[in-house]
């Protein structure tokens, strides 16, 4: 029954490779199929032996089995899930381009702070633009803070700092979060200001479910009123 309801849990995981990814690598970490060093951030192996993979496998790796991984997991299901089905519903493709553009400026500035993974960053990033689309929505932090979403970044870089980690890569997760709330959400709605993020066509070919043109005018056979009926029909088949 635990296994059913793993099982069950993971296929419902969004539509988005994200933790299920992360549960992948971590799984075939623990099981000594891979090693963090084949999937660390490392320009030079990636721009001069074309390990092209560690552009991806560095937003996957949470560490090895426990607290901090288990706590990362569980924020990057819950709030790339509630994304998903909230402001992103029926815009997978925009969904989707959140992810490379978030990517490509943690990527950015990985090669110039020597970051070896940046699944965390990511997942901040994540809880960023969630809580400042949901900005009423009170929260509590294992039951002794009480506060409003916008406030959630912040207050897990603060028990980051607790248990002793960087904040570098929780920083970097907040910047990259603001710069897309900033020109998604804010910057369009100023006076004179405009949508610079646009989602490329391709993405919307390969992810959204094409909309039915409203122009489109059937075939006169095809018109419901002009299509037999069940009993003409039964009675084609089986005359009397």
């Amino acid at each position: 029954m635990a296994y059913q309801g793993f099982a069950q849990e993971y296929l419902g995981m969004p539509a988005v490779p994200g933790s299920g990814g992360s549960c992948s690598a971590c799984l075939s970490q623990q099981l000594e199929f891979i090693t963090p060093f084949q999937l660390y951030f490392n320009p030079d192996l990636i721009f001069r032996k074309f390990q092209i993979w560690r552009l991806i496998t560095n937003f996957l790796f949470f560490g090895p089995l426990g607290f901090s991984f288990f706590f990362n997991m569980i924020f990057l299901y819950r709030y790339c899930r509630m994304l998903e089905e909230g402001s992103f519903r029926g815009r997978t493709a925009d969904f989707v381009f959140m992810f490379l553009f978030g990517g490509f400026l943690m990527t950015l500035f990985g090669l110039f702070a020597s970051l070896f993974f940046l699944g965390q960053a990511f997942t901040i990033m994540l809880v960023y633009v969630w809580s400042r689309r949901n900005p009423y929505i009170r929260m509590n932090f294992f039951g002794l803070l009480n506060f409003q979403a916008p406030f959630l970044p912040w207050v897990l870089m603060g028990f980051s700092l607790l248990l002793g980690n960087s904040i570098i890569i929780d920083l970097l997760g907040i910047a990259v979060g603001h710069i897309y709330y900033f020109l998604e959400d804010v910057f369009p709605n100023q006076p004179g200001g405009k949508k610079l993020l646009l989602t490329p066509g391709f993405l919307k070919m390969v992810f959204d479910t094409p909309e039915e043109d409203p122009n489109y005018n059937p075939l006169p056979e095809d018109h419901p009123e002009n299509q037999p009926r069940d009993q003409d029909q039964n009675q084609q088949q089986h005359p009397q």
